[in-house]
């Protein structure tokens, strides 16, 4: 017995070195021929070596386990971990249900939090609330690890709510659950949310690592929070993070989509660089409208030995299409198969369709939607539409929302793009039209909204917007605004459609409303200092009344404006807009 128990010790303490499956097989092998093959310890270390390890074989754990006898907790946690982190992870849930029907051994702590993990990657909401009853029925309730588990597994399933729940009712939180809580809020989109949870850290002096900066730059980055990213900037650096690639991009990723180029070249030249650091830069550089930055880090990247990819591409693509770039751009589109061999996808040829048509082709664009393998996609239509209302096009114009309509995919803002076009060509039959379409159909509008940031704290406006505590000066605010405006140059544009008081893919708000842009800006020039940038981020695209506004106001307060649109970045300074009146 003593041998025998020498032997397993020495045995255990080879498969704790083990890193290949051939090694393992011999080690296997040896294992046999002493007769130690039911010996539960060594049984289960070989089984979770095959099921979990990058080296394994989960078809030969699969085979291993269908010869234990009577296997305890932990085989089956090791069977049922590997399924649900592999391609195939509704055979974890499986083996969950046959642990349960089947087993003398119960769950732990292991079973539960691997099922949970199969139920979040499968979207399997019911098996989750089913599980949930069991942690309750044997006590699991309280385990920080398995309600960490419910709360990604509810979040993953889009019931932020109910994760809010689970989390709020854990006696003690360690810092992995609070990062599951911010992660759950920002892939549910509540990014204002998510910002809060810091907070509550905060308050409860928690700290936090990579993972909680990751999760919080996400946010700061959807909701325009520059300055919370740059609060989070500072505290990577105290905590020496900043050669975390994972955090870099994050950074790059925040100071990009919040405007702020120079903040994300800055944190770009000093971290180690992967294929996404790059390609947040292009995309950055892309969607800021500035197309020749995006092809020189394009080509830098090439330099440093980084192949591109789709993504790449599509930064690049758009930077081309917004800066006018056509040439170079259909060269760029053209090498992306045949001498990168990626394949372009339907993005790829919205922003080709985008740049013909904003270069006023819009025969080429029409011929190249025809070409593509999704022409029976309303994307590529509705970019047309809008390239059409761009160069006053009747005919395309017709033709795209011809095509919208055949596909049962006509929305309220491309009625009002060609309404807008009939408009300019003083067709009032067709602008009535659109309008009886829009009734008659009872085509649904997309409300707007705009995100300012002052002093740390995210606002968000919609149109007439009267829910702000401080509603009475910002509305004062902006008759001052306006009038100093009108006194540089402004004029109302008069000729928005009235259709419901709401906002769509152009401006649907009558001439008597308040945009939201407008109460923004109002807002954000009475609570900040003179000279500070103003930031804001809209849910739409800017309309033309708003657009003209911005300008003036840049000019009479002497601010500089970025607004970040549902396509792409507008700097106003002095009057002017960095895309030249062409969006």
């Amino acid at each position: 017995m003593v041998f025998e128990t020498s032997k397993a010790n020495a045995i255990l303490t080879i498969l704790q070195g083990c890193n290949n499956l051939t090694r393992l097989q011999k080690i296997q092998a040896h294992v046999i021929v002493n007769g130690l093959q039911n010996h539960p310890a060594i049984s289960n270390s070989i089984l979770n070596f095959c099921a979990v390890s990058i080296s394994g074989s989960l078809p030969y754990a699969h085979h291993l386990f269908k010869h234990i006898q009577n296997p305890q907790t932990q085989a089956w946690n090791s069977i049922i971990r590997g399924f649900a982190q592999s391609p195939s992870p509704f055979q974890a849930i499986f083996y969950y249900n046959r642990m349960l029907f089947d087993s003398v051994s119960g769950p732990d702590t292991f079973t539960f939090s691997f099922t949970l993990k199969a139920c979040e990657r499968i979207k399997a909401l019911k098996k989750c609330e089913e599980v949930h009853g069991s942690i309750i029925r044997t006590g699991y309730e309280r385990d920080v690890v398995v309600c960490t588990g419910l709360v990604r597994c509810y979040g993953g399933n889009g019931c932020a709510e109910i994760a809010r729940m689970v989390f709020d009712n854990m006696p003690e939180k360690d810092l992995v659950a609070w990062n599951a809580m911010i992660s759950c809020y920002s892939q549910a989109g509540y990014h204002q949310e998510a910002l809060r949870i810091y907070d509550n850290m905060t308050n409860e002096n928690v700290g936090v690592d990579g993972f909680t900066l990751v999760g919080l730059l996400s946010s700061c980055s959807h909701v325009g929070a520059l300055n919370m990213g740059v609060k989070l900037h500072r505290i990577a650096s105290e905590k020496g993070l900043l050669r975390n690639v994972f955090v870099g991009n994050a950074l790059i990723d925040m100071y990009a989509k919040c405007g702020n180029l120079d903040g994300a070249l800055e944190v770009f030249n000093g971290m180690p660089r992967d294929m996404f650091s790059w390609n947040s830069m292009i995309v950055g550089f892309g969607v800021h409208g500035f197309g020749d930055e995006a092809i020189y880090f394009f080509n830098q990247m090439l330099e440093a030995g980084v192949r591109p990819n789709s993504i790449a591409f599509l930064g690049l693509l758009c930077g081309c299409s917004h800066q006018g770039l056509v040439e170079e751009g259909v060269g760029f589109f053209h090498q992306m198969s045949s001498k990168f061999n990626v394949k372009p996808g339907i993005k790829h040829f919205g922003c080709i369709v985008d740049m013909y048509g904003r270069a006023g082709k819009l025969e080429k664009a029409l011929e190249i939607i025809g070409d593509s393998p999704w022409q029976d996609d309303p994307v590529l239509w509705r970019i047309l539409l809008s390239s059409s209302k761009i160069h006053k096009n009747v005919v395309i114009g017709e033709i795209a929302m011809r095509n919208l309509s055949q596909l049962g995919a006509v929305n309220a803002g491309d009625c009002v793009l060609l309404a807008t076009i009939y408009a300019g060509d003083n067709d009032e039959q067709g602008v009535a039209r659109m309008r009886k379409l829009i009734k008659n159909q009872g085509i649904k509008t997309t409300p707007g909204w705009s995100w300012i940031e002052v002093s740390d704290q995210v606002h968000r406006f919609v149109v007439d917007d009267k829910s702000h505590p401080d509603s009475g000066m910002i509305y004062q605010k902006l008759e001052e605004v306006t009038h100093k405006a009108t006194m540089a140059g402004y004029v109302k544009d008069k000729s928005q459609f009235i259709f419901h008081g709401s906002c769509s893919e152009e401006c649907l708000e009558s001439s008597s409303t308040y945009h939201s842009e407008k109460l923004a800006i109002a807002f954000g020039l009475a609570k900040t200092p003179e000279g500070t940038s103003l930031r804001i981020v809209k849910n739409l695209r800017v309309c033309r009344d708003c657009h003209e506004f911005t300008k003036f106001v840049s000019q009479a307060f002497n601010r500089d404006i970025i607004v970040r649109d549902r396509l792409r970045f507008h700097h106003f300074k002095g009057g002017l807009c960095s895309c030249r009146d062409y969006w």
